[in-house]
């Protein structure tokens, strides 16, 4: 389903010539694949690259694909252990084990998805172990902020299934979507800007201090954005033109001498009327000469 969404190829990935339990991993892919997933996959067009069907992979043959396919477009299904190691592949091949998150996903009794996320990249003790001695650390954070993102989302979903008519499990479930994608927005953003940890940006990389302020410095921006976004326009009154040398019950009475019909209001026409009256109104614009000694006659 997953690479339904995605728009990708899918593959199943095993060792089954050497661990035989694998067989009832890949059998119960491929029967369910077939039941309720293969139309789909072949409508879009998605099996053309591998034949029409759903693939097997022997790992070994997979970390060998890995390489190959620099295109991308396809997703592997596979056991915990060969998922750690084709993961850790992909994110080696783009330079650091700090862009990969683990997600594992079941179900509970009840039908509810159970989702455990965490940083692919482990505890990463030597930095740890710099840390303490108050040496500089670069420490790549996106794995661990984007299983941190997983679990606040799936965290919020769970209570807006579990409470479909509380508007306020709403209301929460959609600022944590809103505040984690624009964080991740932040992140993904600050590593575009040449701004990375030093295993993305070489020695003159952030430490791992550094790169959290510039995160935090541009998330709170894009929020501040948002709200200046959301806040509605300023109502804008007319100025006020009172003037004490005015004399306002004059005014009052030539209102009501050229409101012919008496409702309170002074029409086009009534408007015109008082101007003429009062020499105010607009003249025509004589072009020629001619017209004007014709109108001085």
């Amino acid at each position: 389903k997953r690479c339904l969404e995605a728009n990708i190829t899918p593959y199943v990935v095993t060792k089954k010539t050497v661990f035989k339990w694998q067989e009832g991993f890949w059998a119960t892919m491929k029967e369910i694949f077939d039941e309720d997933y293969k139309e789909d996959f072949l409508k879009a067009g998605l099996l053309d690259r591998c034949g029409g069907d759903l693939t097997h992979l022997i790992s070994d043959a997979a970390t060998m694909q890995l390489i190959r396919w620099t295109d991308g477009g396809f997703g592997m299904a596979a056991h915990n252990y060969d998922g750690d190691m084709l993961t850790d592949q992909i994110a080696q091949v783009h330079r650091s084990p700090g862009f990969i998150t683990s997600n594992l996903v079941g179900k509970a009794d009840d039908g509810r998805l159970i989702k455990e996320f965490e940083a692919s990249h482990g505890t990463v003790s030597d930095l740890w172990h710099a840390h303490l001695a108050g040496e500089d650390t670069s420490l790549n954070p996106l794995g661990l902020v984007e299983a941190m993102i997983g679990a606040m989302q799936h965290a919020a979903a769970l209570q807006v299934e579990g409470n479909p008519d509380d508007e306020d499990k709403a209301i929460v479930n959609a600022k944590v979507l809103n505040f984690t994608e624009t964080l991740r927005k932040a992140m993904h953003n600050t590593f575009r800007y040449g701004q990375g940890t030093r295993d993305m940006s070489g020695p003159e990389g952030f430490t791992t201090e550094q790169f959290i302020d510039k995160v935090e410095w541009r998330l709170k921006r894009y929020l501040a954005a948002q709200l200046a976004d959301e806040a509605p326009p300023p109502t804008l009154g007319e100025p006020s033109r009172e003037s004490e040398d005015v004399d306002y019950k004059a005014i009052e009475a030539l209102f009501t001498k050229y409101d012919l019909d008496g409702d309170g209001k002074i029409d086009l026409d009534e408007f015109s009327n008082a101007l003429i009256k009062m020499g105010y109104a607009p003249k025509k614009e004589i072009k020629s000469q001619e017209d004007k000694e014709r109108w001085s006659k």
